[in-house]
C-alpha cells in the first residue's frame, strides 16, 4: 500500500479504503507481509480484467484531469 500511497498521492486512509472495497468485491486480494500488506490482482491471467485495465487507462489518458476535477468524483469528495 504504500507503493500505492506514493503514487497516487492520496492518503494512506483513502487508499485503504479503496483497497478495502475492491477485495470486498473479489477484485484483489491480500497477503499479510509483516506489518503490511500484500496486495494483488484476484485475477491476474484473466483476458476480460486486462481489456477492462486497459480501457480504464485509456480513458484516464482522454480525460486528463476531469476525473480530478469532478465536484462527486474528485479530489474532494468524501
Amino acid at each position: 500500500m504504500v507503493d500505492l500511497v506514493a503514487e497516487l498521492g492520496l492518503a494512506q486512509s483513502t487508499v485503504s479504503k479503496h483497497l478495502a472495497c475492491l477485495r470486498d468485491c473479489g477484485l484483489v486480494e491480500s497477503r499479510p507481509v509483516g506489518r503490511a500488506s500484500l496486495f494483488a490482482l484476484a485475477q491476474p491471467a484473466q483476458p476480460a480484467l486486462i481489456g477492462v485495465l486497459a480501457s480504464a487507462e485509456a480513458v484516464l489518458a482522454a480525460t486528463g484531469n476531469a476525473v480530478a476535477l469532478c465536484p462527486n468524483y474528485g479530489d474532494g469528495c468524501q
